[in-house]
């Protein structure tokens, strides 16, 4: 697939286990930008609470949605890809208040897939037993926000070939 260049910071976003940080980097190459890892904006906090089981709350999240936000602020007009599981609508309007130009690629996909994912993983701190609450907090990308849903299902590289080709019918 041919590279191309984007000055949009691409939020990859959706739910644990739907590939975030693998499709990411390669997201990021196809476009020509450079990636961040989403969970390295969390205070050890967040991942202590996480990798115990616990979700976080929404005051959990604001600080690392700030920094993400920040981070993606930074790169206006140069373009990234930063993930993020930005579940709910008012965590992606946090992330344009910082970066009006963000737009959202959420991968999508069965439940069953996901989860057996997750539970293949190793070395991550997300437990299985978050994802119905993952699940419940998801609210899909609405309509007048700038984004694009891609499924799963298939290869890495499959996923960000389709993101790449979903962002380009954005403009």
């Amino acid at each position: 697939m041919k590279e191309r260049r984007t000055p949009h910071v691409v939020v990859i976003m959706g739910v644990a286990g739907t590939g975030k940080t693998t499709v990411g980097p390669l997201l990021a190459d196809r476009l020509g930008v450079p990636y961040a890892e989403g969970d390295d904006f969390h205070p050890p906090a967040n991942i202590e609470k996480m990798s115990a089981g616990t979700p976080l709350t929404d005051d959990d999240r604001w600080p690392w949605l700030d920094a993400i936000g920040a981070w993606a602020d930074g790169r206006a007009g140069k373009g990234g890809v930063v993930s993020s599981s930005a579940l709910k609508r008012s965590y992606r309007d946090r992330l344009r208040a910082a970066a009006p130009e963000a737009v959202f690629v959420h991968l999508t996909g069965d439940r069953k897939l996901i989860e057996d994912r997750m539970s293949h993983r190793q070395g991550h701190f997300m437990p299985t037993a978050l994802l119905d609450s993952q699940f419940a907090t998801l609210q899909p990308l609405g309509a007048d926000e700038a984004g694009v849903a891609v499924d799963v299902a298939g290869s890495p590289e499959e996923i960000a070939d389709r993101a790449v080709e979903a962002l380009s019918r954005l403009g």
